[in-house]
């Protein structure tokens, strides 16, 4: 996590230390303030970014490196829960040499250019299926039940 920016608060990028992902989980949920709506809607994003990844005959022929997935939510006023997420930073995408691809799950070791891409979504998409399933931090309860 990089940083948080919520409407009524200063931007927060204060999460060098979250590592694990009970820490992942906890800021993800009050970041979405416990809506199971909007975690819902933010899953199937990045579901649909996952599956068309892995169809993209051009994803399979570029290394991705320090490209981010940037998550939005609006608090519904209405009812209505709006949340997407898009793919961004793609200044240190290259192509690769030849026919080489990439299944971007390898594990990368030195030359293989493998960068993890998917295993990171996939691990992202397992944390919000079990978002409510994953306790809080030693120390730290969340505000309210954890949702879905």
């Amino acid at each position: 996590i990089d940083g948080i920016k919520q409407a009524d608060r200063d931007p927060d990028k204060n999460f060098k230390t979250v590592r694990t992902n009970q820490e992942v989980a906890y800021v993800l949920r009050k970041h979405i303030d416990y809506r199971d709506e909007t975690r819902l809607k933010l899953l199937e994003r990045l579901k649909e970014i996952r599956s068309t990844l892995e169809k993209s005959k051009f994803f399979a022929s570029h290394e991705v490196i320090g490209s981010s997935l940037l998550l939005v939510h609006d608090q519904p006023t209405d009812g209505v829960a709006r949340a997407n997420v898009w793919m961004i930073d793609f200044g240190k995408t290259t192509p690769l040499n030849g026919e080489k691809t990439l299944d971007h799950r390898t594990p990368w070791v030195e030359g293989n250019q493998e960068d993890g891409y998917l295993f990171g979504l996939d691990n992202l998409v397992e944390l919000f299926e079990n978002l409510s399933n994953i306790p809080a931090p030693e120390g730290l309860e969340d505000d309210q039940p954890a949702v879905g």
